[in-house]
């Protein structure tokens, strides 16, 4: 048996990855079943910083990813307006990343234009854009926000916004909410608005799973609450989910993270087996090698 697998041609372990990551697909495409999460402390650490804050509270949300990290980072993103929006929460949009803005306009419509019609521009929420200058612009707002920010997204003055009155910087927000792939992201984030106004800005933020390892040493200090990944995305939707569907069944754009996660797991089930065939018949190889 040993030995036939270890003659096994690797097509058919390409096979077998294949169908453990598009059997799950289809399953819970067909049956919109996903398998049960259970939320770290990360995560519920990040639910109860938004959680916690009175209603109507302020929230910059930053959202600096692309397209291409979308699979990772849109279910949290889309986890983060919603969850801000049930809480009645203030909403400050704003991107490090020249196609933020577009995948924030993109979260809008698919939460607050689809199930908060009651959200007014202007006054509930605002885009403020994408500025360039990285870091830069950091340093920048945490003082004067005026400096960077003239106008919102669509050209309205800052001035003529209702919810920008008494907005000088943004010290006066009670939590920024980043969303990170990469640079400029959390990192500078937590170096040069948490670490440099500890008093004044608490920060949460989701990220990609290769950044989260450089994001662990802020953890709880100057970053209370990190979602790792689609993982982290998918323990907060179900925290989110379970908190304010009211036993209903979520729609499927609120559980993206759960249902993303199936293949995933299926396939790390596999990569182990496969791991484990591998180690069994190499040391029974060297044995049968001492043997003689």
């Amino acid at each position: 048996m040993l030995e036939a697998l270890n003659k096994l041609d690797r097509r058919w372990i390409f096979l077998l990855m294949f169908l453990s990551v598009a059997i799950p697909i289809f399953v819970i495409g067909k049956t919109g079943k996903t398998f049960p999460e259970k939320p770290t402390a990360l995560a519920q650490a990040t639910f109860d910083e938004i959680e916690d804050l009175p209603d109507g509270s302020r929230i910059l949300l930053a959202f600096d990813f692309d397209p291409a990290s979308e699979g990772e980072l849109g279910p949290m993103a889309t986890a983060f307006v919603r969850h801000c929006a049930e809480k009645k929460h203030k909403m400050y949009f704003m991107a490090l990343w020249p196609v933020g803005p577009q995948l924030i306009e993109s979260n809008i419509a698919k939460v607050i234009h689809s199930d908060f019609p009651d959200y007014e521009y202007g006054i509930d929420y605002v885009n403020l854009g994408f500025k360039s200058g990285q870091e830069g612009v950091i340093k920048v707002i945490v003082t004067d926000i005026g400096q960077m920010y003239t106008a919102d997204m669509r050209g309205t003055p800052l001035d003529q916004i209702p919810m920008m009155d008494g907005i000088r910087n943004i010290r006066a927000m009670d939590l920024v909410v980043n969303v990170s792939a990469g640079y400029p992201g959390t990192k500078e984030w937590v170096q040069y608005a948490a670490t440099a106004f500890p008093d004044d800005i608490t920060i949460v933020a989701g990220c990609t799973g290769v950044q989260a390892p450089l994001l662990y040493p802020y953890i709880p200090k100057q970053l209370p609450g990190l979602l790792g990944a689609i993982k982290g995305a998918a323990e907060y939707e179900k925290l989110v989910n379970d908190r304010y569907s009211d036993g209903k069944k979520p729609a499927a754009k609120y559980t993206e993270g759960l249902r993303r996660m199936g293949p995933q797991l299926v396939a790390h089930i596999l990569m182990i087996l496969l791991i484990i065939v591998g180690n069994v018949i190499f040391f029974s190889q060297r044995r049968r090698e001492a043997a003689r």
